[in-house]
């Protein structure tokens, strides 16, 4: 896919572009709920994208899987409207050619990991994949600030290893066991940690779930509420690199397998 970056605007008092003045002001550390200020002047009807801070990270690629943290806020009355911060659960924003705008694709493709990126849009050029539009007209004017946590192939796996298999004698009752030792960073608890899985139900052991039938890596807060309460206990100490056996009992007992990508210390 060819990428158009948009060209420096001029402000302007003309119809359909912003007046002088009307930047947002956002504050706040890459990785935490950002504070957007909103100015009083009219947005413009053109989308705009500003580059809030440069990571250090590796940089998105065209067919990546990028995962980032998302605030959306309506200009009109600086109103929130949708935050991943509030739910611990970054996107994953799967570049398939089907769900993702234009402007999200100039947004994130061609970041460092590590970036905050801002885009000034109407909603109708501004939602991105499972954004619903509900409460604003495709014409009204959103901000969006994004937390690019990295990007992914789609195809993500551990260097040299087939892709994950549930055990033949994994049971739901058995305990947490390591498969493959990793030799990356450890991972702590209430870090955002990146994975590739397999979900598969009991007893049956059918394959009921898989980040590769989602599209690519998914990222996930390490603390209770975001992930399978097995998750947590399991996945903390163990290192980047690790291939992971989980079984989580209960009344819809699941085995898992996850192979863990990479960890995100919060901000």
């Amino acid at each position: 896919m060819r990428l158009f970056w948009p060209a420096l605007l001029v402000l302007t008092t003309s119809c359909g572009v912003a007046e002088e003045g009307t930047q947002p002001v956002v504050t706040g550390r890459f990785g935490s709920k950002p504070i957007v200020s909103i100015p009083q002047g009219k947005p413009g009807r053109t989308p705009r994208i500003t580059v809030l801070s440069v990571g250090s990270g590796r940089r998105t690629v065209p067919g990546d899987v990028v995962l980032a943290d998302v605030d959306i806020r309506r200009w009109s009355g600086n109103r929130p409207y949708l935050s991943t911060h509030d739910g611990n659960q970054p996107t994953t924003v799967v570049f398939d050619g089907r769900q993702v705008t234009e402007t999200w694709r100039q947004s994130l493709i061609g970041r460092p990991a590590g970036s905050r990126v801002m885009l000034v849009s109407p909603a109708g050029e501004a939602v991105g994949p499972n954004v619903p539009l509900t409460g604003v007209s495709p014409a009204d004017t959103l901000v969006l600030v994004f937390d690019i946590l990295g990007g992914y192939p789609p195809d993500a796996r551990l260097v040299g290893r087939t892709l994950p298999v549930v055990p033949a004698d994994l049971t739901p009752d058995a305990p947490p066991r390591t498969l493959i030792d990793g030799s990356g960073p450890e991972v702590v608890a209430g870090s955002r940690v990146v994975v590739q899985y397999v979900a598969a139900s009991w007893p049956s052991r059918t394959v009921v779930d898989s980040s590769y039938r989602r599209g690519g890596p998914s990222a996930f807060t390490l603390e209770a509420g975001s992930v399978p309460a097995a998750w947590a206990g399991a996945l903390a100490g163990r290192r980047v690199g690790s291939r992971v056996a989980v079984p989580s009992p209960g009344p819809r007992p699941m085995l898992y397998v996850i192979d863990i990508l990479d960890t995100i210390t919060r901000a």
